[in-house]
């Protein structure tokens, strides 16, 4: 008798409502009769084992885990039992004591936070980069768009020009003077090939000389004054190449290094003249227009964008007003020491006097390179 009730209050029917509780029913009052029965069952038996079975039975309540949700009712066939360990949804953990249910938080969900986080920064960071490339985009195109029309402007005689006549004196100046210089040096790598090429003949026709004095003896001593005659010039021809090649490389030096150096600050100065007089028409075009609100506000920023490129102007035309003046102390002092050097050491070698060829070189102090020191050792070459 006791056993057939304790297996019907184990196995009657739970409720389930939406959020996993157990539900009660007023109606259902089966549990409760059951518990009466089996006290008076217990004081005439004396049973306490089946008391303390029945009293955690009604405390804790069946284990929610191991129940099943009846789709039927109570006694309803097995294919309408739903296991609840099959019913997906967030985790809940029941406590026992104060039937309460506390949500339990995994690993899962902060990997999706921060996951989520990250991807947002990416994004965040991924916009930042692309308006900063669209505003640098739109800058740059007003910029061109400015300096294109006052280019425009000044071709066909409708805009002002900012000139400053002594600066633009001194640079068409400069600009010739490299022309010339660099014709100059043109020619004086033309004379120096025709010239090694007549060394390297020379030393070739002394080599035949010695061979035939020794092949001819009744020529020998003609061939032999010659074969020392021609080498004397091929020595004496090398010291010269030693002092044109040093001529060539200081004017490859002034022109295509010093020169271009200051014509470079010269082209970032008259860029900054063109962004200054583009603006400056620009602000006089907007003062000459209406004064309402929205007007104002464009020739504040125009005048601000005015002031910025007058500063840039001012400070590169200052650098090329420089520039300019230290070239032409450095021309003047490059120039006067290698014509004086190409022209001793000119004239030494035509008039055949080697003594003061080489002394050409010492006051100069250039170092004839041995011969052979061209050609990359038997090292160099494996």
């Amino acid at each position: 008798m006791t056993d057939s009730i304790m297996s019907k209050a184990a196995t009657m029917e739970i409720p389930i409502n939406s959020n996993g509780d157990t539900g009660t029913l007023p109606e259902d009052d089966s549990l409760e009769q059951a518990a009466k029965l089996q006290w008076s069952l217990d004081e005439k038996v004396g049973s306490s084992r089946g008391t303390r079975d029945l009293q955690q039975v009604m405390v804790s309540g069946p284990n929610l885990n191991e129940t099943s949700i009846v789709s039927g009712g109570y006694g309803g066939t097995a294919e309408g039992i739903i296991p609840t360990s099959s019913i997906k949804g967030p985790a809940v953990r029941y406590n026992a004591e104060f039937n309460k249910r506390i949500p339990v938080t995994g690993f899962g969900s902060n990997m999706h936070h921060s996951s989520s986080s990250s991807s947002m920064m990416a994004e965040q960071t991924t916009r930042g980069v692309a308006v900063e490339k669209l505003e640098t985009v739109k800058k740059w195109g007003l910029n061109t768009y400015k300096c294109t029309k006052q280019i425009i402007s000044e071709r066909f005689g409708r805009g002002s020009r900012t000139v400053d006549l002594e600066l633009e004196a001194q640079i068409e100046v400069l600009r010739d003077t490299k022309r010339k210089y660099e014709n100059v040096l043109r020619l004086a790598r033309a004379l120096t090939n025709h010239f090694y090429n007549m060394v390297q003949t020379q030393h070739a026709l002394g080599d035949s000389f010695a061979e035939l004095s020794q092949k001819s003896p009744e020529l020998r001593d003609e061939f032999g004054y010659n074969a020392e005659t021609q080498k004397l010039l091929c020595k004496n021809g090398e010291t010269l190449l030693g002092a044109v090649n040093f001529f060539v490389s200081s004017i490859n030096t002034l022109v295509n290094k010093t020169m271009e150096d200051t014509l470079m600050t010269i082209k970032l100065y008259e860029n900054a003249r063109l962004e200054f007089d583009a603006y400056r028409s620009d602000l006089e075009e907007l003062s000459l227009g209406p004064r309402d609100a929205v007007a104002m506000a464009r020739i504040d920023a125009a005048q601000q964008q005015y002031h910025v490129h007058k500063d840039k102007y001012e400070r590169l035309r200052s650098d090329a007003t420089i520039k300019l003046k230290f070239l032409e102390e450095n021309k003047v002092k490059v120039m006067h020491k290698q014509l004086l050097l190409f022209h001793n050491a000119i004239s030494a070698y035509f008039a055949g006097n080697q003594q003061q060829l080489e002394q050409t070189l010492k006051q100069f102090s250039i170092k004839l390179k041995p011969p052979g020191a061209d050609k990359p050792s038997w090292l160099e070459e494996q």
